[in-house]
């Protein structure tokens, strides 16, 4: 059965971050209300002067924002663009894809966030060369990326010696 949200009826709940300029207001998980599958979907609020979310792009994750009233500066690698009420902006997956709002208006900006669910994503952030694994929350500086092959080099001594040294390939006599 559809379900019908309005902006004018829900409950946005401010998000207390460290940073004051990251400060908004967010609806509660309105997939979640309806048990979605597939969309993660909310309303966010900024006030004059604040961010949304660090610049950032999904490697796994499109993502559309539908702007419901006010208005932002949009940076993208492309620049920075005005949009406004009724723009909807859509991010692709990539680099190409980065993103980040900023509310340079007196009234507050208030718009539909709308992105696809994943099991996995990975979230880069350009300005702090770091990158998260969702839904873990596990943040890395990207200067600490490394070859795939790193402290592998020493394989054998993870294995017993009569495993490495049979050569009758009987493993059967192993537990598992």
């Amino acid at each position: 059965m559809p379900k019908i949200f309005s902006v004018d009826n829900v409950v946005f709940e401010e998000k207390k971050i460290s940073i004051p300029e990251f400060v908004w207001k967010i609806s509660e998980k309105l997939s979640e209300k309806v048990d979605s599958k597939k969309m993660h979907f909310n309303f966010v609020s900024l006030d004059k002067g604040k961010f949304s979310y660090p610049y950032h792009s999904h490697r796994n994750t499109e993502e559309l924002f539908v702007i419901i009233s006010g208005s932002a500066i949009l940076r993208t690698p492309n620049g920075f663009k005005e949009v406004k009420e009724g723009d909807v902006i859509f991010m692709e997956m990539g680099d190409s894809g980065a993103h980040q709002l900023y509310n340079h208006k007196k009234d507050p900006l208030v718009y539909l966030d709308i992105r696809i669910k994943t099991d996995v994503d990975i979230v880069d952030y350009p300005d702090s060369n770091k990158v998260n694994i969702l839904p873990y929350m596990d943040i890395f500086k990207l200067k600490d990326k490394v070859d795939y092959f790193e402290g592998e080099a020493e394989v054998k001594k993870h294995w017993p010696e009569e495993i490495l040294n049979d050569t009758s390939m009987n493993l059967g006599r192993y537990p598992s």
